[in-house]
């Protein structure tokens, strides 16, 4: 059985167990993935917390020692910026814990050639821990918003989206994405869980899955937990 532990926002925790229901598209109910979500919401906010390390790592541990105790094998955490606290959870967790960006970057060091220039758009957070960069920065060129535009697109975008308002989401990472591509990136990374559904959330998965431009790691974790599974 497959461990989610989200609520890092919610709905990233739902749009992450719908990929990895429509990556099983026609089959039957019995050929689907066994999975238990923990909607976990009241862990702290990893942005206002981030210099109270100790207390956002004791609510992720909370979390994953329930999939742990509820007999899942391993544990796939739909939030990129939780993944700063991975390495002293995973010191914790007796059962595996999948990580998100080392999978993110395996993906492109697939489909990228040594030294692209690759985009990134995630949340201030991501971004300063560097938990993107420090798998990618020997190979690949990591380019980000600057600061005016990070506020008033990226972070805008973000919150929308927890706030349910897809449409506007869309139409404010707008911007951003449009300055990654003038600025040569071969793919953008949607490093934050809430941007694909500001992305894709008007078009069909297909369009999303084989998308050129974008990586999204909700649905490389999904594929990744179900090669596991």
């Amino acid at each position: 059985m497959i461990g989610i532990l989200g609520g890092m926002g919610t709905q990233a925790g739902l749009d992450f167990c719908s990929k990895l229901a429509k990556l099983n598209r026609g089959k039957s109910d019995q050929n689907y993935p066994i999975f238990l979500l923990y909607n976990k919401s009241n862990i702290p906010d990893r942005k206002q917390n981030l210099k109270k390390y100790s207390k956002v790592l004791k609510s992720l541990i909370i979390g994953c020692k329930f999939l742990e105790k509820n007999k899942c094998k391993f544990i796939s955490i739909p939030c990129n910026t939780a993944h700063y606290w991975y390495e002293d959870l995973k010191k914790t967790i007796k059962i595996p814990i999948l990580n998100m960006p080392k999978i993110v970057y395996k993906n492109a060091s697939k489909n990228c050639r040594k030294g692209s220039r690759i985009g990134l758009l995630a949340t201030e957070t991501t971004i300063k821990t560097g938990i993107y960069n420090k798998y990618f920065k020997k190979k690949y060129d990591l380019i980000f918003p600057f600061k005016k535009l990070q506020t008033d697109s990226v972070n805008k975008s973000i919150k929308l989206v927890k706030m349910g308002k897809t449409k506007e989401a869309e139409k404010a990472i707008k911007p951003a994405v449009n300055f990654l591509i003038k600025r040569k990136c071969k793919k953008i990374i949607l490093g934050c869980t809430e941007l694909p559904i500001a992305i894709f959330a008007y078009k069909s998965f297909k369009k999303a899955k084989v998308s050129k431009i974008f990586m999204d790691p909700n649905l490389i974790l999904a594929e990744a937990s179900l090669k596991k599974y």
